[in-house]
C-alpha cells in the first residue's frame, strides 16, 4: 500500500506499476475538452488516493495523464497515499475533509476552488475546466 507523501516514481514500483502503466497508457485524453493552459495561472493540486481503491486505479493514472497533456509540471502535484479509514502518516489529509478516494482538490492562490470526487460527473477534461472557469 502507499501510504503517506507520493512522487510520480512510487508508481512505477512493480506491485503499482501492473495497474498505473495500462491505465495510463490506453487513456485517450480529450484534447477538445481540456482547459485552457492561461487558466493554470496560479493553481496547485493536491490528490488523495488509495492504492487498494479501484477508483483511485483508474483515475489517478488518466489524472496524471491529462496533466502531462496540459505540460503541467507533475511535480507541484502534492499526492497522498491513505489507509481505508482515509488517514495517513503525517496527519495533513485528515484537515483536508476527505470522504471518498480519489479526491483531486484544485487551489488557486492557495484557496479551494474545487474538487473531483471518486469519479468525474462528465470526464476529468470537463470536469477540471468547470473548476478553473466558474
Amino acid at each position: 500500500m502507499l501510504f503517506g507523501v507520493c512522487d510520480m516514481e512510487a508508481f512505477q514500483d512493480s506491485s503499482f506499476k501492473k495497474w498505473y502503466d495500462p491505465e495510463y497508457e490506453f487513456y485517450d485524453v480529450d484534447s477538445t475538452k481540456l482547459p485552457n493552459a492561461e487558466l493554470f495561472e496560479g493553481v496547485t493540486i493536491k490528490i488523495v488516493f488509495g492504492s487498494w481503491c479501484s477508483d483511485s486505479k483508474r483515475e489517478v493514472p488518466r489524472f496524471i495523464k491529462m496533466m502531462e497533456t496540459l505540460n503541467y509540471d507533475i511535480s507541484k502535484i502534492e499526492i497522498y497515499g491513505v489507509d481505508r479509514n482515509k488517514i495517513s502518516p503525517d496527519g495533513e489529509v485528515e484537515k483536508l475533509n476527505v470522504e471518498l478516494v480519489p479526491t483531486f482538490i484544485i487551489y488557486r492562490e492557495g484557496n479551494e476552488i474545487g474538487r473531483i470526487v471518486e469519479s468525474p460527473k462528465k470526464s476529468l477534461e470537463e470536469d477540471l475546466k468547470d473548476i478553473l472557469t466558474n
